[in-house]
C-alpha cells in the first residue's frame, strides 16, 4: 500500500511559524511533522510514500536528500492549492491500487494506522472524539457506516470528526472528478466521499487517536507527547562535571553542557549547541542545533529552534521561537494569566481560544529583543522584527 501525504499548503493558521517553511516541516522532538509521520507509517508496513508538495516545497525535498529513513519517496508538486480533493488528484496517475491519505499535520500511531488499513470499505475514515464538535468536520453514522459528513455544525449531535486520514480505492478518483467547488473556492475531498456516499459506495469509519497540529499550541502538544513517548536517548555531546542531568536527557553531538546547568527531562537538545552555565532546562523542551542558552536563563515546556540565542537572564516558557532568534539579555516571556483563565491567542488579526492555561510567546525567526524585554501571554511576533530595549510587547 501506498501512503499519500498532504504537505502542500502553508499553514496559515500556525502564524509567524510558516513563513518560511511549510507547516509540515515545523519541528516537534527536533525532527519536522512530516518525518514522524512517515516514522509511524513505516512502523506500520508502509514502505512506499507520495508526498504532494507546493508551498516552499523545497524545505521538504532537501530535507529528506539528507535524511533517509529506508523508504521509497516520491515528490509531486500541487501547483495551485485548491484543496484537499484537488491535491488528491495530483497522484492520479501515480497510484492503481488501495491507498492512505493522511493530511501533512496529523500525526498517528502505527497500531491505529494498522486499524484503519485493514477496516473495509471503498472508503474508511479515521476519526476521533472531540469535546466541541462544533468546531471540526463531523460524521454521522449508523452502526460503522458513514451516512453524511458535515463541516462545523451549528447544533451537531455526533462528536465524531473527522482525523484528515483515510484509506481509498481508485474510484475515489472518479469522484473527485465530479466534485464542484465549496463556498470558499477549494475542491474539498469531504464532498468527494459524500458524492460516493449518495451513490451507495460503502463509506466506513475507524476511532483512533490523533494529534491534528492545527494552531501553533498544538506543536507544544505534539512535543510534550513525542518527547514523552521516546524510547531511545543518547548522549552525544560533552557534560562538564558539575552540570545535573535527571530523567530522560538526549545531548546531541558537539554540544556541551556547561558547569551548574540543571535539566530535568525530557529533554532533547541538538548539535553544536553551547548551554549554561547555571541555567535551568524544564521538561518538555526541545532545543534545535546551534542554539546557545546563556548564563542564568530558564526554559520551560518550549520549542526552540536552531540557531538562537537566549541570553542570560532570561525567561522563556510555554513558548514557541523561530530559527535565528537573538533574545537579548533578561529577555521575560509572559506565560500566565494574572487571573489564571485560558491564554487567547491573535493570529492575522483573529483571536483564538488557545484552550491553554499556560502558553507564551509565538516567535517567527530572525526576531531580536533588546535587554530587559518583556513579551505578554500568548503574543505572536513575526519574523524579522526588532523588539527595543525594555519594551513591552502585548
Amino acid at each position: 500500500m501506498k501512503a499519500v501525504i498532504i504537505a502542500a499548503g502553508k499553514g496559515k493558521r500556525m502564524g509567524p511559524l510558516t513563513e518560511n517553511r511549510p507547516k509540515a516541516m515545523l519541528p516537534v522532538a527536533n525532527k519536522p511533522i512530516i518525518y514522524h509521520i512517515i516514522a509511524n507509517l513505516n512502523q506500520a508496513g508502509i514502505r512506499d510514500f507520495i508526498i504532494v508538495t507546493g508551498y516552499c516545497k523545497e524545505k521538504i525535498t532537501e530535507y529528506f536528500e539528507n535524511n533517509f529513513l529506508n523508504v521509497n519517496i516520491e515528490f509531486i508538486e500541487q501547483r495551485e492549492q485548491k484543496g484537499t480533493a484537488n491535491a488528491i488528484a495530483v497522484v492520479r496517475g501515480y497510484i492503481d491500487e488501495r491507498f492512505l491519505v493522511i493530511n501533512g499535520d496529523v500525526i498517528a500511531n502505527s497500531k491505529d494506522i494498522k486499524k484503519l488499513i485493514s477496516a473495509q470499505g471503498e472508503v474508511v475514515i479515521a476519526v476521533k472524539e472531540v469535546k466541541k464538535p462544533e468546531e471540526y468536520g463531523i460524521l454521522y453514522v449508523k452502526g460503522k457506516k458513514v451516512e453524511k459528513l458535515v463541516e462545523k455544525p451549528e447544533k451537531p449531535t455526533s462528536n465524531l470528526a473527522n482525523a484528515g486520514i483515510y484509506v481509498f480505492e481508485p474510484s475515489i478518483f472518479h469522484a473527485i472528478s465530479n466534485t464542484s467547488l465549496s463556498p470558499r473556492g477549494e475542491y474539498e475531498i469531504t464532498d468527494s466521499i459524500q458524492l460516493m456516499i449518495n451513490s451507495g459506495k460503502e463509506v466506513s469509519y475507524t476511532t483512533i487517536e490523533a494529534q491534528d497540529i492545527g494552531f501553533p499550541w498544538h506543536l507544544l502538544e505534539a512535543n510534550e507527547t513525542i518527547l514523552q513517548q521516546k524510547k531511545e536517548w543518547e548522549i552525544l555531546g560533552e557534560v562538564e562535571a558539575y552540570a545535573t542531568l535527571k530523567g530522560k536527557v538526549e545531548i546531541g553531538k558537539d554540544t556541551i553542557i556547561r558547569n551548574g546547568a540543571y535539566i530535568i527531562g525530557p529533554v532533547i537538545i541538538g548539535e553544536n549547541c553551547d548551554i549554561g552555565p547555571n541555567c535551568f532546562i524544564r521538561p518538555a523542551t526541545s532545543i534545535g542545533n546551534s542554539v546557545r542558552i546563556g548564563n542564568a536563563v530558564e526554559v520551560k515546556n518550549s520549542i526552540v529552534m536552531s540557531e538562537t540565542n537566549i541570553g542570560h537572564l532570561s525567561y522563556v516558557g510555554d513558548s514557541i521561537i523561530g530559527e535565528k532568534c537573538n533574545l537579548g539579555a533578561g529577555t521575560k516571556v509572559a506565560n500566565l494569566r494574572h487571573d489564571g483563565r485560558e491564554v487567547m491567542c491573535k493570529i492575522k488579526g483573529k483571536r483564538y481560544h488557545s484552550g491553554r492555561r499556560k502558553l507564551g510567546v509565538i516567535m517567527g525567526d530572525k526576531v531580536k529583543t533588546g535587554i530587559n524585554s518583556m513579551l505578554n501571554v500568548g503574543v505572536t511576533i513575526v519574523s524579522g522584527t526588532h523588539i527595543n530595549p525594555g519594551e513591552f510587547i502585548k
